[in-house]
């Protein structure tokens, strides 16, 4: 039988939420890191779009896509629950991981990981000034929905830990790589993140690190 094989990159938050998904649900796994910005064929061979996260399950299916992974391991993996009990949970859920995915990625992500962390990476190029503001500016307004949310409910979407939070953290979890959470203006976020930082499923992402890039002393602090 084929060893379950998840294909991704650190720097990529979608691919960061899958292996939280996966340790979530204690499902053994192997990662392989591949380079996502340069496909080679053995990505290409996994998923024609030369995109990561690509799972390939013990039964040889692959699965690329983050969201049609997240979908198949609810399908195939339902225990537990990363989704929500009812319809409304679920669609609650799903929207506010897109929320993260999506929006949060373009207001905040991509400006301050993707200059401090890609860029530097990929290009081995100083991060563009006028991207570092705009996402330090735009980084309030999504803090203080998810405190907003938190004030309301157990976890983001309702009384469960679901792929919202899963999401919402697999993205300020590279923001608090580069040390640029504004923690301190935002308690009742920290309130929130300090909870999913201490689960088990999170210790892999603090173990990874950036070459040549190191962690704001606050990324593998659970106490900070």
């Amino acid at each position: 039988m084929t060893m379950r094989t998840l294909y991704h990159h650190t720097l990529l938050p979608t691919a960061r939420k899958v292996r939280l998904a996966l340790h979530e649900k204690r499902l053994d796994f192997t990662e392989v890191e591949l380079d996502p910005w340069t496909p080679s064929d053995d990505l290409l061979a996994l998923n024609p779009a030369g995109d990561l996260p690509v799972l390939v399950d013990e039964n040889d299916v692959v699965v690329s896509d983050t969201h049609a992974i997240c979908e198949y391991l609810e399908e195939v993996y339902p225990t537990p629950n990363l989704l929500g009990r009812t319809p409304k949970d679920r669609l609650e859920a799903r929207r506010l991981a897109a929320w993260f995915d999506q929006k949060f990625s373009r207001d905040v992500t991509q400006h301050l990981a993707g200059e401090k962390l890609i860029r530097r990476l990929t290009m081995n190029a100083a991060p563009d000034s006028r991207a570092l503001r705009a996402g330090r500016e735009n980084i309030h307004t999504h803090l203080q929905y998810i405190a907003w949310l938190t004030e309301r409910r157990s976890w983001l979407a309702g009384d469960d830990i679901t792929y919202a939070d899963l999401s919402a953290a697999s993205h300020l979890s590279l923001i608090d790589y580069t040390g640029d959470v504004p923690w301190a203006n935002h308690p009742l976020t920290k309130e929130w993140y300090v909870r999913i930082k201490s689960r088990f499923s999170f210790r892999c992402l603090l173990a990874d690190t950036v070459p040549g890039i190191a962690p704001a002393p606050v990324y593998t602090d659970l106490d900070f």
